[in-house]
């Protein structure tokens, strides 16, 4: 058995007038993510983790944001693109781990959702998706509702 760990971590701008993209999922909030694709700071974290344990660069490497062909892409298209490098790669998709900081808005209830689309892209169940959220305690760009972070881990394994 080959076993490869990858991690993964994003930042965005948050920004009023955009909507907030986590995990696949659009959570009502009065600010959203700023980016060049639909921002989802969880999903480009997952990405970079996968790409990462892999050994096959970053989400900036095959998913560039001067590129217009991705300008307001669904994170979902880029995800489904990385889980095809890793099965290119020979690599599945053992168990993923994140954590998402933020202050507000709460995403507690959407986890269940976050995991299911996740899982569902990767080809892993959902009780391989663990995704924890925590906020700053009000320190920071985060903790001033001015952005959030994600951090992601990945456990591979060679076919």
């Amino acid at each position: 058995m080959h076993s490869r760990i990858g991690f993964g971590v994003d930042f965005h701008q948050l920004a009023e007038g955009r909507d907030l993209w986590l995990g696949g999922i659009k959570i009502p909030s009065v600010k959203g993510s700023l980016g060049h694709s639909d921002a989802d700071v969880l999903l480009h974290a997952v990405c970079d983790a996968m790409l990462g344990a892999a050994c096959l660069g970053d989400i900036g490497v095959h998913f560039p944001d001067t590129s217009a062909a991705f300008k307001n892409i669904d994170s979902k298209l880029l995800l489904q693109n990385c889980v095809t490098l890793l099965e290119e790669a020979r690599y599945k998709i053992i168990n993923i781990d994140t954590t998402v900081c933020l202050e507000y808005p709460k995403i507690r209830e959407y986890i269940p959702q976050m995991q299911q689309t996740i899982a569902g892209i990767a080809g892993i169940t959902e009780k391989d998706v663990s995704i924890k959220a925590t906020t700053t305690e009000k320190m920071g760009f985060v903790g001033r509702g001015e952005g959030l972070i994600a951090y992601a881990i990945v456990l591979i394994e060679k076919i």
